[in-house]
């Protein structure tokens, strides 16, 4: 009997991305997302969700926004079915929710007939999210009793199916999804059919993102002021007395960074705790990886090192990184932390310092600075000449921290363990960003995502990268390429973060 190669049948999952700010895209959608093979995905995802599908996955860009589609829905709907036959899992990621405007149920009915297995992961919808965003309940008990989403988009020369009269005499608020070109026939259709035109609008444009912006106006007057305060799509609008309470209630803006979107580069392997901190502070973050850790391939010096690990007075590590392949090592080794002796462990930063408190070590040193200069005079400063040291870190290490240790007397093994690659999205042009000026500050944490950078936006103008900087090294590297560059005061990640609301207030300031 001839074995079965046939590939197990796949599955496709319709994903909800939310409308914008990755904080409301769900824990199910994120988990569906990581395991991933194929990603067919829409215009209007959020930046900050598309950094976090896989590297592994095969990328299919439908492009569907109101009026310009990359691809039809019927090939769309032909997409899921064939890439899910080859055994894949697909994610079939939309803007907003599935279900709502979205098309999910025609994407639904041929897997249906095709037998193809599929999963439904609802999302954080407009209709309800925008407005909140705004300070707009879509429902108060003061002013109405319910809720109505409709579509504002029409086929081409077709009169719209909409049932104005019906939707006043409901007396609530009415939502409009992709209704901003036919803005003036909605206002119009409400008013002929007995709203009065002093009933308070709105229009929200770009929602939970850092370009959230809004008009409140009337019925009678909302296109003009729509037009005057130039609305740009996506954008949605909302009809009834609810949006008197817009100032009232606006909360979005007074955070402290609100308004601005920031980059934050950082090595591919990290989850960012730095973006996190932005966000909480209102900052539309769009965190992308610029470096990757490599660990050598051959590790015979380390391995060498180990061998006679009890030997060694001081380890010394330069980063985060170094101990995670550090470790990772003495794992596949089978070492574990008792072969550590009586070594004492000097560590260039908090960031390094924490990956050794998650595993229950309590470093020795730390400098005063969190560069290599300072690392290696100060602990040189301690040590009598008779030491023994191992400094496991990158290829590309600072030469001067083992020069200063050397000048002591100290043994000093300085043994690299990892390279550093340089790495960049498919999915978002970093250089255009910056060209076109949608994003407002850089933020980078080590001179190495400075270069991983560079390599991302070849041919940019660095003059029109403003940088926040953690660190001497880090500035430096960022001077070197003619960025306008900030330094924390301390190197610390809340240092940094408190440059950057520095640098938020002073540019409010000036405006």
């Amino acid at each position: 009997m001839q074995e079965d190669n046939k590939k197990e049948p796949g599955k496709v999952w319709l994903v909800g991305a939310g409308p914008g700010d990755v904080g409301l895209f769900t824990m199910k959608g994120a988990q569906v997302l990581e395991q991933a093979d194929v990603v067919v995905y829409d215009s209007l995802v959020g930046q900050g969700i598309l950094t976090r599908i896989p590297a592994s996955a095969k990328l299919i860009n439908v492009g569907k926004r109101a009026g310009h589609h990359t691809m039809s829905q019927e090939k769309i709907n032909q997409v899921l079915a064939e890439e899910a036959k080859k055994g894949n899992k697909v994610v079939r990621l939309k803007g907003g929710d599935p279900f709502l405007f979205g098309r999910g149920g025609e994407e639904l009915e041929l897997l249906t007939k095709e037998g193809i297995p599929y999963e439904i992961v609802p999302g954080v919808t407009s209709p309800i999210s925008v407005p909140a965003y705004n300070g707009i309940p879509v429902t108060h008990r003061d002013f109405c009793s319910s809720v109505h989403v409709i579509t504002g988009h029409k086929r081409k020369g077709m009169e719209y199916d909409i049932d104005f009269g019906a939707l006043v005499h409901t007396k609530g608020t009415l939502v409009f999804l992709m209704g901003i070109t036919a803005m003036e026939d909605i206002c119009n259709g409400l008013m002929k059919a007995g709203m009065e035109p002093d009933m308070p609008a709105a229009v929200l444009s770009k929602g939970t993102t850092a370009g959230q912006k809004r008009v409140v106006a009337t019925v009678g007057t909302l296109k003009a002021a729509a037009d005057q305060a130039k609305i740009q799509t996506p954008a949605i609008i909302v009809v009834g007395k609810v949006c008197t309470l817009a100032d009232d209630f606006a909360w979005y803006e007074k955070l402290p960074l609100a308004g601005w979107k920031i980059l934050v580069t950082r090595p591919k392997e990290n989850i960012s705790r730095t973006a996190a901190l932005l966000r909480e502070k209102g900052a539309e973050v769009l965190e992308l990886p610029s470096i990757s850790i490599i660990p050598l391939e051959d590790q015979s010096r380390l391995y060498q090192a180990f061998s006679h690990i009890r030997s060694y007075d001081w380890l010394v590590f330069t980063s985060p990184a170094g101990v995670e392949v550090f470790f990772r090592q003495m794992e596949k080794k089978k070492i574990d932390l008792r072969s550590l002796g009586n070594a004492k462990i000097a560590v260039i930063g908090e960031g390094t310092k924490k990956k050794f408190l998650e595993r229950g070590i309590y470093p020795d040193f730390m400098p005063s600075v969190y560069d290599g200069n300072t690392l290696g005079k100060e602990l040189g400063a301690l040590l009598n000449g008779t030491e023994k040291i191992l400094i496991p870190r990158a290829s590309l290490g600072n030469k001067e921290l083992a020069e200063e240790l050397k000048k002591t007397g100290a043994q000093v093994d300085d043994v690299p363990t990892y390279e550093t690659g340089y790495v960049s999205s498919p999915l978002i042009n970093e250089k255009k960003e910056f060209e076109e000026g949608t994003i407002d500050l850089a933020v980078f944490t080590s001179a190495s995502t400075v270069k991983g950078f560079v390599e991302s936006t070849k041919g940019l103008d660095y003059s029109r990268v403003r940088a926040a900087c953690i660190g001497k090294q880090t500035r430096a590297a960022a001077d070197s390429y003619g960025m306008q560059t900030y330094m924390s005061e301390k190197a610390t990640i809340d240092s940094l973060i408190e440059l950057v609301e520095t640098l938020k207030r002073r540019e409010e300031k000036w405006n």
